[in-house]
Formats: structure tokens, sequence, C-alpha cells
């Protein structure tokens, strides 16, 4: 097993789902909706900063998909009230 991959496997959890090594958590909480949202939040803009992404472009694309999905789940419920 190479050194990459053992610092891979380290990185994630048990299951695999975690990114990080969980810190101590010193206040309050964070929800699993919360913590994503702050993680994303740090990733686009390390991104933005090396200029790999530009935040703006990156806010608008979201605004649309999240309008489109929006969208797309009413008129689902319209479909099945008819």
């Amino acid at each position: 097993m190479t050194a990459g991959k053992k610092k891979r496997r380290r990185e994630h959890g048990a299951d695999g789902d975690d990114l990080v090594e969980p810190k101590k958590v010193t206040g309050k909480e964070l929800s699993e909706n919360e913590e994503l949202s702050a993680r994303l939040t740090v990733l686009v803009e390390m991104l933005d900063e090396k200029g790999v992404i530009n935040s703006n472009e990156y806010r608008r694309r979201v605004a649309m998909r999240l309008h489109e999905i929006s969208k797309a789940g009413a008129i689902e419920e319209l479909d099945e009230e008819l």
C-alpha cells in the first residue's frame, strides 16, 4: 500500500464519509447541512483565491440550478394533483 493510500484512508472515517478527522467540538454541535455548507463555502473560496473558479459565476450557476430543481419539483406536484 502506498503512502498516499494510507493517508487517504486516515482522512476518511470508518464508513468513508468524513473528509477530515473530527475535531473536539467546543461550541454548538453543527447539523450535517450546516457543516456541508461551511465546507463548500471554504472550498469555493479557496478555489476562487487560486483562480481555479470564479466565485460569482459559481453562485450564479448554483442559483440557476436551485431554481431548476425547485421548478421541477413544483411541476411534479401539479402533475400529481391533476
